[in-house]
């Protein structure tokens, strides 16, 4: 997959590209990663890439002329690139989407600052992706999140191909719960059946434990979440009519 961010910081990308999975994917040839800097499209000496926004208000708005001639440089080599933007007008970003993301052959990232970008250069999005009801500096660590999200899905990214399955939000349930060496420690036992060494009866038991947390801290997923009826059965018995 090619993967290539636009943005006024582009070495913000530098230490987290750089590092753990996402340089090992681009190390075993899985990732082609590049970061634009916005800047090379301006004509002003001073590199300008916003302005005072029509109308009055507070603070900038990204202009549309270098963002527009970025993108027709950009796209004009291989395959025309799947748009994205960060913006808190988008779809909430998921793990369904970052499956779907996971798909495309080439990905182009654009990253706003400051107040926001000129309306107009929405025109160029394939889709708009917000991470959540908050506001972040700027879109490029927004685009850092779905990135890594959608790379650690790409074949031959991690070293264990299970990894990916057994994580939380695969199946639409939080992940069951993780322990390691010492099985004692202060007082906390790790779970006997885990010591077991019986693969069917540990199977059992994260499944169980993934549905009982999933419904304990994020009910909200179960109504999406593949969870068969005696499994439902056994969360009413729990929680009553709170799920």
């Amino acid at each position: 997959m090619k993967i290539e961010t636009l943005s006024t910081f582009p070495h913000m990308y530098d230490s987290v590209m750089g590092e753990s999975i996402m340089k090992r994917a681009q190390a075993c040839g899985a990732l082609d990663f590049h970061a634009y800097d916005l800047r090379d499209w301006t004509h002003d000496r001073h590199r300008t890439t916003d302005d005072d926004p029509y109308g009055g208000g507070q603070g900038l708005v990204m202009k549309c002329e270098p963002i527009f001639e970025a993108y027709d440089d950009i796209s004009a080599s291989g395959p025309a690139p799947y748009t994205v933007f960060l913006t808190p007008c988008g779809e909430p970003f998921d793990q369904g989407m970052a499956t779907e993301l996971s798909s495309q052959e080439r990905l182009l990232f654009i990253c706003g600052h400051y107040e926001g970008i000129d309306e107009r250069v929405y025109t160029l999005a394939d889709r708009c992706i917000s991470l959540g009801d908050y506001v972040l500096t700027s879109g490029e660590l927004a685009s850092m999140v779905v990135i890594d999200a959608v790379v650690r899905l790409l074949d031959g990214v991690l070293g264990d191909e299970g990894s990916a399955i057994d994580e939380s939000f695969y199946d639409g349930l939080l992940e069951y719960p993780q322990y390691t060496r010492p099985a004692s420690y202060r007082g906390m036992e790790v779970p006997e059946v885990l010591l077991s060494g019986n693969h069917a009866k540990i199977a059992a038991w994260r499944r169980s434990q993934a549905v009982e947390r999933t419904a304990r801290l994020r009910p909200d997923l179960l109504k999406s979440a593949n969870i068969t009826e005696d499994e439902r059965a056994f969360l009413l018995s729990l929680h009553g009519d709170t799920l």
